[in-house]
């Protein structure tokens, strides 16, 4: 028969039951204690009591003349007896040198030899000892009582062993009490300690909490998302490895104030906010991260727990995303371009006009060839290549003309394979769209967004046109996207570069924002200035890891 595994006591009832062992023994000890070190102290108290007595007695110079009278009982016994009251000892024994009682508290045994020990009185000594005599087992004094030189009668004090058990009897019930008072008073403490022990454990024992600490030590190591755990003065309490790793902080964080680490500030505001955020975007140094905060409150603010998810690469793919849908879009424009042109073609001839058809026909091969003779000419990288003629079926459908600059320049093999080819996507692909939109903006005025551009001091241009610069030059790549827009206003030019900003209203301004991260990622930066066209002109410069031979030398 299979019996059901009891479950281990909790914690706090263990820990309960060792405290009342504890108590109980401590208490036990020290009333144990207190009656041994008791019933000592009574002993000497009455061996002192009755050593007074039997000192005062011999010392009397009212003994010492009875003594010398003929029947000295008649004057020794009524004053032994009113000592013995006066005094509550139990006996007072005076005797003659050869132990003849003169005193007695029974009367009849006056004149029988006492009982107990008399040699060392005899020889001038006072001792104690605990003898049974006629009123049973006590604790005596025996002294030597002198007249002139000469020792001319003892006198023995004692007191009963059984008066000073019941004395110290009396004391032990006393003792018990305070003891059981102390036992309880231990015990009731120690219940509501552990009663509020149980309720934060929740009722776990060891064994459970222990397992408990190993998975939370192996989640928080194993989980891929970040984890931080503020308390109610804003302090980090804990911190997982992907949350030190999301945030760039040093191991030696949990106890830092949030404010004192060098975080972006929206980034430390979303993490001191009191209110719940939920998916919000923020943007460190290398990453962009997706932000949210839970206060945690039980009667009052005890803190927040703050999950982090790193979207680095997730925004870097929405990037190629939106890329490849502006890709369908152009080809889909330039197919319904092409079949127009084809039916004009078809129509020349059709018309007997061969000639001019071949003309048309050839003049539109031309146009279309000539950038990408030129793009793929210059560019040996087939991403960026790719990329170019990409932005420039874009740009061209909005009426932009996308123009790579002459001193372009990219040999195959140039850019090390340590430099992200999505990288390279984020900051060319970012900067092209945003220096394609200020052109068009430029010559049909703001499109629908409703943005708002700087203000030109001169005339609109005839034409919308973007120059992109791609060089890699003496261990460096250079990538420049100029545009002949509106450019940027002194004002904002310290903020284009900031989560959020944009003239083209709410949901947008990531790109820039982007390009510096992905610039700063790769130990590069980014510079805006004003383009020889008026428009703004952008600048990354990128270290290379090697830079190829055959490259030409040439001055960006």
């Amino acid at each position: 028969m299979r019996f059901p595994r009891t479950r281990p006591r909790s914690l706090a009832g263990q820990l309960f039951a060792m405290q009342v062992v504890l108590v109980a023994a401590v208490v036990a000890g020290c009333a144990f204690f207190a009656y041994v070190s008791g019933s000592s102290q009574a002993k000497e108290t009455a061996t002192r009591q009755v050593r007074t007595a039997a000192l005062a007695i011999a010392g009397a110079p009212s003994v010492r003349e009875a003594i010398r009278t003929p029947d000295p009982s008649a004057v020794l016994q009524p004053y032994a007896e009113q000592v013995r009251k006066d005094t509550g000892i139990a006996f007072v024994t005076i005797m003659d040198p050869h132990r003849v009682r003169w005193t007695h508290p029974h009367i009849e045994r006056i004149g029988e030899s006492f009982l107990g020990h008399t040699a060392r009185a005899l020889r001038g000594e006072t001792f104690s000892e605990t003898y049974t005599g006629t009123l049973g087992p006590s604790i005596r004094v025996v002294t030597p009582i002198r007249d002139g030189g000469r020792i001319v009668g003892l006198v023995s004090a004692g007191i009963t062993v059984e008066r000073v058990s019941s004395q110290v009897r009396a004391q032990l019930g006393a003792l018990g009490l305070a003891a059981g008072a102390a036992l309880a008073l231990g015990g009731l403490g120690t219940y509501v300690i552990n009663d509020r022990l149980r309720r934060h454990t929740h009722g776990m024992n060891a064994a459970e909490l222990s397992r408990l600490h190993d998975y939370h030590e192996a989640t928080l190591h194993a989980v891929r998302e970040g984890l931080l755990m503020l308390d109610g003065q804003r302090r980090i309490a804990l911190i997982n490895d992907a949350g030190r790793e999301l945030l760039g902080l040093a191991p030696g964080t949990v106890g830092r104030r949030v404010a004192e680490l060098d975080l972006p500030a929206p980034l430390t505001g979303a993490l001191l906010a009191s209110e719940e955020r939920v998916d919000e975007v923020h943007l460190t140094a290398d990453r962009v991260i997706v932000v949210n905060t839970r206060p945690v409150v039980g009667g009052e603010r005890r803190g927040t727990v703050i999950t982090l998810r790193d979207h680095t690469e997730l925004q870097a793919l929405s990037g190629e995303l939106d890329s490849e849908r502006g890709f369908t879009q152009a080809l889909r424009s330039q197919a319904h371009e092409a079949a127009n042109r084809l039916h004009t073609v078809v129509s020349l001839i059709e018309l007997g006009r061969e000639e001019e058809a071949v003309g048309f026909a050839t003049a539109e091969l031309e146009l279309a060839q000539v950038l990408t003779d030129r793009v793929v000419g210059a560019v040996g990288e087939p991403v960026l290549a790719a990329l170019l003629l990409g932005k420039a079926a874009q740009a061209n459908e909005r009426g932009v003309e996308l123009v790579l600059a002459d001193d372009s320049l990219i040999d195959d093999g140039a850019l090390p394979a340590t430099l992200p080819q999505r990288d390279l996507v984020t900051i060319l692909g970012n900067l092209i769209d945003n220096a394609v939109d200020a052109a068009s903006e430029a010559v049909t005025g703001p499109d629908s967004g409703g943005g708002v551009p700087a203000q030109r001091t001169g005339p609109r241009p005839a034409r919308a046109r973007v120059t992109v610069t791609a060089l890699a030059y003496e261990g460096e790549l250079l990538l420049r996207v100029a545009d002949n827009g509106a450019g940027v206003g002194p004002d904002d030019a310290a903020e284009v570069f900031r989560r959020g900003w944009s003239t083209h209203g709410a949901g947008r301004g990531l790109g820039l924002a982007l390009v510096r991260q992905a610039a700063h990622r790769n130990g590069g930066a980014v510079v805006l200035e004003q383009g020889p066209d008026g428009g703004a002109e952008f600048t990354v410069r990128l270290p290379l890891a090697a830079c190829s031979g055959a490259q030409k030398e040439r001055t960006p």
